[in-house]
């Protein structure tokens, strides 16, 4: 079964590559699917099939992947576009309204997206939902001297939520920007994405949070149909 996954991961990340064209600047996401994405696109520049290439990593687990493959890599400041962005998620609704940051890039990841003038989630059937948050928590990044009163604002609104545990050190996770994260759950999940990524925002002591709406312009999922993998490209509802 796990044969079966990775080769489902590898075809949605080869789909996503296929989108690419010379010249491109390109988000370069985080996570297992986008790391297969990563890879892809360096064989190919090593093949030539792609050329004058320029990648912006949304995390330094990307960038030293890209680094290690030969991929030319720019900051996001050092850039004045993206043409496309590939990324994975932690959910996604028919709205293609997202929830990310498992592995607590969001903020890059966000940021990232924005400037892309294409923004192309991918990932496999599992990762779709009806409604946000009903399993997936909801990451938040906060500053460290803030992290209690953030929760206690949270928990007023209605968010259960706690501060993330990294698993082979002690003490939090913590962020590539040196931030602290709050997972939360609200009951029912999510009604309203674009109110509560805002109202989040506006807190005192937040940084950024994993809710990415009106962002998404494709979605590519990986399914396995009779036992082969396959990619379906999403119908926004």
């Amino acid at each position: 079964m796990a044969e079966l996954q990775d080769r489902m991961k590898l075809a949605v990340a080869t789909a996503a590559v296929d989108q690419i064209r010379d010249g491109m600047v390109l988000g370069l996401g985080s996570g297992s699917t986008a790391a297969l994405m990563i890879r892809e696109l360096g064989a190919r520049l090593q093949r030539r099939e792609l050329s004058e290439i320029t990648g912006v990593p949304t995390s330094f687990q990307g960038e030293v992947l890209a680094a290690e493959l030969g991929i030319p890599l720019q900051s996001l400041n050092a850039v004045s576009r993206i043409d496309l962005a590939i990324d994975g998620a932690d959910e996604v609704d028919p709205a293609f309204q997202l929830i990310k940051g498992g592995g607590a890039c969001h903020v890059q990841e966000k940021l990232v997206a924005r400037r892309a003038d294409r923004f192309v989630v991918v990932v496999d059937s599992s990762k779709l939902v009806k409604r946000l948050n009903l399993e997936f928590l909801l990451p938040v990044e906060v500053l460290p001297g803030a992290w209690r009163q953030v929760k206690a604002q949270l928990e007023a609104m209605g968010a259960a939520g706690e501060l993330r545990m990294a698993v082979r050190k002690a003490g939090p996770v913590v962020t590539d920007q040196g931030n602290l994260v709050l997972d939360l759950k609200l009951a029912g999940g999510i009604a309203d994405p674009v109110a509560l990524e805002q109202a989040i925002n506006n807190l005192p002591g937040v940084l950024e949070n994993g809710l990415f709406v009106g962002l998404t312009d494709q979605v590519l999922v990986g399914e396995i149909v009779d036992g082969e993998p396959r990619v379906r490209d999403l119908e926004r509802a």
